[in-house]
C-alpha cells in the first residue's frame, strides 16, 4: 500500500547516476518522484521540467530525487543527455519502490510523487501527468505550506 500523508518517511539507500551511495534523511523538504523509464517521452518531459524548476526548489530549501527501476548506467546516460542537475536513484530491485509502497509492475513503477519533510510524508501525488507536474508540486509546496520552506 502506498505511503500516505502523515506516514513516517522510509529509510532508503541507493546509488545515483554517478554510482555514489545516497541515503536521504527526509528531514529537510524533499521531493521523491517515481517514473517508469529513462529517456522515454513522458519521463523526459517530467525530468526536464523538474530540472527547469530545480533552482526554485533549491531556493526554497528542497531537494529533488527521481527514482526508476533503471540501473546506474541508464541513469548516467539519461542525466548526461539532458544535463540533469539532481540525483536519479537506481532501483533495479524495486527496494525503494517497496519502501514507499509503490507497486512495480513489469519492471516499471507508475508515476507517483512524494513530498517529505520532518521525517514524514507530507503529500502524495498518484497518476501523475508529467507535463506541468514539477511546477504543480513546487506551487503546492510554496502556496499550501506542505512543508516549512526557507
Amino acid at each position: 500500500m502506498t505511503l500516505e500523508a502523515g506516514d513516517d518517511a522510509p529509510a532508503v539507500t541507493a546509488n545515483n547516476q554517478h554510482g555514489e551511495t545516497v541515503s536521504p534523511e527526509f528531514e529537510a523538504p524533499t521531493v521523491v518522484y517515481f517514473y517508469p523509464r529513462d529517456d522515454t517521452p513522458g519521463c523526459t518531459v517530467e525530468a526536464k521540467q523538474f530540472n527547469a524548476e530545480l533552482e526554485s526548489y533549491r531556493d526554497a530549501g528542497a531537494t529533488v530525487y527521481g527514482v526508476s527501476t533503471d540501473d546506474v548506467e541508464s541513469h548516467e546516460a539519461f542525466a548526461e543527455k539532458f544535463d540533469l542537475g539532481f540525483d536519479l536513484l537506481a532501483d533495479p530491485d524495486g527496494e525503494i519502490a517497496d519502501a514507499f509502497g509503490v507497486e512495480v509492475e513489469n519492471d516499471y513503477t507508475p508515476r507517483t510523487t512524494f513530498v517529505l519533510a520532518d521525517g514524514e510524508v507530507k503529500a502524495v501525488y498518484d497518476g501523475v501527468d508529467p507535463d506541468g507536474h514539477a511546477r504543480e508540486v513546487l506551487s503546492d509546496m510554496l502556496d499550501d505550506e506542505l512543508v516549512a520552506l526557507n
